[in-house]
């Protein structure tokens, strides 16, 4: 009796998988006969029953009543299934690798189902017990049909190139999906980066974050405007419908500029984008760091002197400032147990390598020596704040130089105090592992960074509040570590060390930040 209760308390949260194409009557009672619950079977998840009844919306556990009904499912043979929807970029190599590393540590045999060029299934069988275990469903459309299917309550899970817009977080709540804005609705499943891309005959080597603005927005027509030949610029993009497409736009119209040059030539892909730009030698395009293709990749450069490229390590730390989060999406909702199981298995190391192999940058924290940082120390001599003085930059390398830094980097929403998506999955992240104990017997030093706008004092001060507040974040999500295991600093530097030039707010963006040392 008891133990119904509590379940039916238990259902003031939502979850579930659609179970059939129509809701069924069912009756849940419990085992010693006393409690009865009728409704329509809403869903199953192999281990908890969601019925609507007139009470509402209940969560009951399936181990403590029994299922009479035309819509009960079969206890013994249950299949968890989940169907995702969205960006191909994710679908189509990403997840297929990630499923393929879940069977193998599972133990499960692993088939494919092609149902059309853009919908597939992927089947994991026990060949032991002979019964299958689960389906993962496939729709590869764009990031937005992938987010209209989550609303509906066609899909699951909602494979995006991009966050979560506001009308759709707002819709999702009307849906019942709970807070999609929320860290708890979405993660980062892999980081990528746009890129601008040339043919490789082209003897233009990099741009600046301004001349690639000014060249989509059509203020730059000509390559001599780049150092290059005298010849029109043919600039190629994603497609707006695309996350990629939506992501260069919120990126690159600046300055006033609303639109991008109207004779771009659009793609629905990055394959199509760089087989476009890769046979034309007068072409620039943004397109993704893992679909370059016979492309070549210019460097972004800064008037002062910065120059960098999409390399693993500069979009895993966000130093490249056009990092582009991978994103899965889910409801406030319980899933079944397997798909559950392989969520927690996309964060684990072995997941991470997968990641990689497919051409991706993973988010597992890598520590790098201060001897293979000469350059970012470098730069802190030549391009610090004009009021940062010898006595300063002293005092930052005597307190760095006996640690590393982490990869793992926070960095702050345009014009907001807000963590942006990488970095609210880097506190996740970090919080796990203190958890684990990873960390435990280590000094975790949280180091705050800014801009070279206003006084250098100031600026030193925000940066410090900016540590205590990353540093905060990440306690607050480590819910059952044992933190007087390790130690937890913060310190301050202020515009010390610029990852990138201050004269655009990319740029600014890039050397505001919280970086982690280890020792």
């Amino acid at each position: 009796m008891a133990l119904v209760r509590a379940a039916i308390v238990a259902a003031l949260f939502l979850f579930g998988l659609t179970f059939g194409a129509v809701a069924q009557d069912v009756t849940l009672t419990s085992r010693d006969g006393e409690v009865e619950i009728s409704g329509d079977l809403m869903g199953f998840d192999g281990e908890f029953y969601r019925v609507d009844t007139i009470y509402g919306e209940l969560t009951v556990d399936g181990s403590g009543v029994l299922c009479e009904g035309p819509g009960c499912p079969n206890l013994n043979n249950y299949v968890a299934e989940v169907t995702l929807s969205g960006a191909p970029t994710i679908g189509r190599v990403l997840m297929p690798a990630l499923i393929e590393a879940f069977a193998l540590r599972q133990g499960l045999e692993l088939s494919r189902e092609n149902l059309s060029e853009t919908r597939f299934a992927y089947i994991l069988t026990d060949r032991e017990a002979d019964q299958v275990r689960g389906r993962f469903w496939f729709r590869l459309t764009n990031t937005d049909e992938g987010f209209a299917d989550l609303l509906a309550g066609e899909a699951d899970i909602a494979m995006s190139l991009r966050e979560v817009t506001r009308d759709e977080a707002v819709r999702g709540r009307d849906a019942g999906l709970g807070d999609l804005r929320d860290a708890a609705r979405s993660r980062v499943l892999a980081l990528d980066a746009l890129v601008p891309l040339v043919s490789v005959g082209n003897p233009v080597t990099s741009i600046t974050t301004s001349e690639l603005a000014q060249v989509l927005s059509g203020e730059i027509t000509s390559w001599v405007g780049l150092g290059g030949p005298d010849a029109p610029i043919a600039v190629h993009l994603h497609d707006p419908t695309t996350g990629l497409g939506q992501s260069t736009a919120e990126r690159m119209l600046i300055n006033g500029a609303n639109s991008f040059v109207s004779d771009a030539q659009r793609h629905l892909d990055g394959e199509s984008l760089s087989h476009g730009v890769s046979r034309d030698p007068f072409a620039l395009g943004v397109g993704s760091r893992s679909e370059m293709g016979l492309t070549f990749e210019l460097s972004l450069k800064g008037a002062c002197g910065f120059a960098m490229k999409a390399d693993r390590r500069a979009v895993k730390t966000e130093d490249y400032p056009l990092t582009a989060p991978m994103f899965l999406y889910t409801p406030a909702r319980r899933m079944p147990k397997l798909v559950r199981e392989f969520l927690a298995f996309s964060r684990e190391p072995a997941a991470q390598l997968v990641i990689r192999r497919a051409g991706f940058v993973d988010q597992l924290p890598e520590e790098i020596e201060i001897n293979a940082q000469g350059d970012r120390f470098a730069n802190a001599v030549l391009r610090a704040g004009g009021e940062i003085g010898l006595e300063e930059l002293q005092r930052m390398v005597e307190a760095l130089s006996p640690l590393k830094r982490l990869t793992t980097t926070f960095r702050f929403e345009a014009g907001s105090a807000r963590l942006d998506a990488q970095s609210r999955s880097n506190v996740s992240g970090l919080a796990h592992a203190l958890e684990s104990g990873f960390y435990d017997g280590r000094r975790l030093v949280f180091v705050g960074f800014s801009d070279g706008e206003g006084p250098a004092q100031n600026n030193r001060e925000i940066a410090l509040r900016r540590a205590n507040a990353v540093r905060d974040a990440v306690v607050r999500t480590a819910e059952t570590a044992q933190l007087n295991r390790l130690s937890l600093e913060t310190d301050a530097y202020g515009e010390a060390m610029p990852m990138a030039c201050d004269d655009t707010e990319w740029g600014r963006r890039a050397n505001r930040r919280v970086e982690i040392w280890v020792r």
